[in-house]
């Protein structure tokens, strides 16, 4: 229960007159019930939109109240002031009073309320300790002594005066300002009476220039649609999950040997209604979790859903690191599309930005007036190239804020993952930066010790805390030990995506068949990094934007080859060693350069080639997720070895995946050419069997190559059999022992 201000408060000069012009910072101090002895006390309210107020009191005996009329200030229109006995005054006080147009108005009294937050949650969020400080921070409904109303608080350490605004109070700063928490930056103020789904912002009025600044919320759980981009105060989730038996699942350790394939999705452009607007989360659960699951995808991979003004930015500027977006419906929507994922036994990631944010004067960017979650110096604070603020990674406070959004995902949403984007620019000082525009750290050099100290922190704590929750980096470069402990020099994720390998095999793909003899290192150049991190292949949608194409377009030759050949691409991917990601409408071919304004071409499908090439996908998922051998050793060198990878000049690659019980032999024909009686080595003599070929009819091929062969006992390349095979053109094969 909490207690009002009982002590005797006697303003001094010129606080008053503070309060009337804004710029007070203490509120609960000249505001509210104060006992002036032990029978009378004096209530004040500042109301600059009324020209009467009344307080209303009990008439001692009875329980009865009725209004009293308060004095309004000589000096300071719209303060109002009661003096009298105080065991008439209520302990929570309700005003009357009227505007100026006559309409009479009441509320109950704020101040009543003291600041709540504990000086135990301040000392661990001024330490970057506090896991949880969303629930700390930002708009929570709450009851206290029977009254319910919403908590706001928020810091801002360079503000003279913060208040909340909203339709509640015409939007005018003077009438709820809060009270700060002494040095710590953190103001509050419990607002009695405002209902579920309450737009508000915070103005902020900076104490050295005196600007006023009109925030949202940085831990606001619910926002406008944009382009307004007021924050909404969210009552708490009501959403009763079903889904513990797939989290009981996740397990901290089998991770590495189960089988990954993640379907990237954009949820405003995957598909869209009949009208062309968005689908809700509600319906995407409907629609996209049966196809993702049907075509044997087990984890979907969402862009960013965080709140975010500008939809071409498709999430990776968010403003709203708390909330997911309101374009496709409202938080528990959201966690009614993750709980019916997990229903279908389908994992979920998120697309997770701690590596810049938006200048968009209502959002983070110089909050307070001053740069509060940025870098001051544009050389360390700021990406050119993007046009976005980086955070300052060594401040407590910013390190706890992201700190705390991944945990809220992870707890509050049930989200299984984050791929943590733009890792590599949060590493390197310089990242994308002419000579003279960056400043080295402390020792000289071009590493980010901040953030990579954040980093460690962050996936210690995630593992520790949730074990089984996967930590993905997107790192473009060299640095070593993305995928390793801490305690190891390492940065802790559990996997890191593999963009040498994704650019070496695009760049050999693009490629005219008559000059791949040329390149054949691109693609087995990767296998001797292969097993330094925990990688996953990515075909994301970086690249199918910005001008390149789709992946299909990309594939040279007329439109049956650029088919066989993204066939064959897939079915490279599925079995090299590392988990699997593709960006949606790959899977089926789309033609051309994905958009978010529109829906995916899914009419293509009405024809052969794609549908056939959508049937492999499938297929590739299915033997994927069915055979220990493509699975089980992804991260581990005894999972794979070449059978022939020096067979340049008919550009033909063979290997071996091991795991479970069995071997697993493909062969990979890069060339238009169909090859006849091609020798290859063998794990063992017997009758191997084709198990998959690209080139299948029901593939969008023409059926060509062996259906399976005897590998004769004859020693090859160090292996004790050889196998003989027809091979395909611009085709895989995959074969496994009878």
């Amino acid at each position: 229960m909490t207690t009002a201000l009982h002590k005797c408060i006697r303003p001094q000069e010129g606080e008053l007159a503070r309060l009337h012009e804004a710029r007070w910072h203490d509120p609960h101090r000249l505001l509210g019930r104060h006992a002036l002895d032990h029978e009378t006390c004096c209530f004040r309210t500042f109301l600059p939109h009324a020209s009467e107020a009344w307080l209303m009191v009990s008439t001692g005996e009875s329980a009865a109240l009725h209004r009293e009329p308060m004095a309004a200030h000589p000096d300071l229109p719209g303060l109002f002031t009661w003096n009298g006995s105080l065991a008439t005054c209520p302990l929570h006080p309700t005003v009357l009073w009227s505007e100026v147009n006559g309409r009479t108005l009441q509320f109950v009294d704020a101040y009543s309320f003291p600041p709540h937050i504990s000086e135990f949650d301040l000392h661990l969020f001024g330490e970057g300790r506090h896991w949880h400080v969303h629930r700390m921070l930002g708009a929570h409904i709450e009851t206290r002594d029977g009254i319910t109303g919403v908590r706001f608080a928020v810091w801002a350490p360079a503000a003279e005066r913060v208040s909340v605004v909203g339709d509640f109070n015409h939007w005018d700063g003077r009438v709820h300002p809060m009270t700060v928490h002494g040095s710590s930056g953190v103001w509050e103020l419990f607002i009695p009476g405002l209902p579920d789904g309450t737009l508000y912002k915070y103005e902020i009025r900076n104490r050295d220039t005196g600007h006023i600044l009109l925030k949202s919320d940085p831990y606001g759980a619910s926002f406008e649609l944009r382009p307004n981009t007021a924050s909404r105060v969210f009552g708490g989730s009501g959403y009763a999950w079903n889904d513990e038996a797939w989290l009981h699942r996740r397990d901290p350790y089998a991770w590495k040997q189960r089988p990954m394939s993640v379907y990237e999705v954009h949820l405003g452009s995957w598909q869209r209604g009949e009208d062309g607007g968005f689908l809700s989360y509600r319906e995407l659960a409907e629609r996209l979790i049966p196809y993702v699951r049907d075509h044997g995808f087990t984890h979907i991979e969402l862009m960013p859903v965080t709140e975010h003004p500008f939809d071409g930015s498709w999430g990776y500027q968010s403003t709203g690191f708390f909330a997911p977006t309101s374009r496709f419906g409202s938080p528990d929507d959201f966690r009614f599309m993750v709980d019916q994922a997990h229903q279908a036994n389908i994992g979920v990631l998120l697309d997770w930005v701690p590596g810049h944010f938006p200048k968009d004067s209502f959002a983070l960017a110089r909050f307070d007036g001053t740069a509060l979650y940025e870098h001051e110096d544009p050389r360390k604070g700021e990406h050119r190239d993007w046009g976005t603020l980086i955070f300052n990674y060594g401040r407590s406070e910013v390190r706890n804020f992201l700190l705390s959004s991944a945990l809220c995902w992870i707890e509050d949403f049930h989200i299984d993952g984050l791929r943590v984007d733009a890792v590599a620019s949060m590493l390197y000082l310089d990242y994308s930066r002419e000579p003279n525009d960056w400043l080295p750290n402390e020792y000289g050099g071009n590493e980010n010790l901040e953030a990579i100290t954040f980093l460690r922190e962050l996936n210690r704590t995630i593992q520790s805390n949730h074990p089984g929750v996967l930590m993905i980096a997107e790192e473009s470069t060299a640095w070593p030990g993305v995928s390793r402990p801490p305690e190891t020099g390492g940065l802790g994720f559990t996997m890191k995506w593999n963009m040498g390998w994704m650019h070496d095999t695009l760049d050999y793909f693009k490629q005219d068949p008559v000059y791949r003899s040329h390149r054949h290192n691109q693609l087995t150049f990767g296998m001797l990094y292969a097993y330094t991190e925990n990688f996953v292949l990515p075909f994301s949608h970086d690249e199918v934007v910005h001008g390149k194409g789709s992946l299909r377009s990309r594939m040279p030759g007329n439109e049956w080859q650029q088919h066989a050949q993204l066939r064959m691409l897939y079915a490279y991917q599925w079995t090299y060693p590392g988990k699997k990601l593709l960006f949606m409408g790959q899977e089926f071919g789309q033609g051309t350069e994905w958009g978010e304004a529109g829906q995916l071409d899914w009419y293509v499908l009405d024809y052969p080639l794609h549908k056939g090439l959508l049937n492999l996908v499938r297929d590739l998922n299915h033997m994927y997720r069915d055979d220990p051998a493509l699975h089980e050793h992804d991260f581990e060198p005894e999972g794979f070895s070449w059978l022939d990878c020096d067979d340049a000049s008919r550009s033909v690659l063979s290997y071996l995946r091991r795991g479970g019980h069995s071997d697993l032999i493909v062969v990979l024909n890069f060339t238009p050419v169909e090859r006849f009686n091609y020798e290859i080595p063998a794990p063992q003599g017997g009758y191997w069997r084709v198990v998959m070929n690209t080139d299948s009819e029901f593939y969008g091929g023409a059926s060509r190559g062996s259906s399976g062969a005897m590998a004769e006992l004859q020693p090859y390349r160090g292996f004790p059999a050889t196998l003989s095979l027809d091979l395909p053109p611009l085709a895989a094969v995959i074969l496994v022992p009878e």
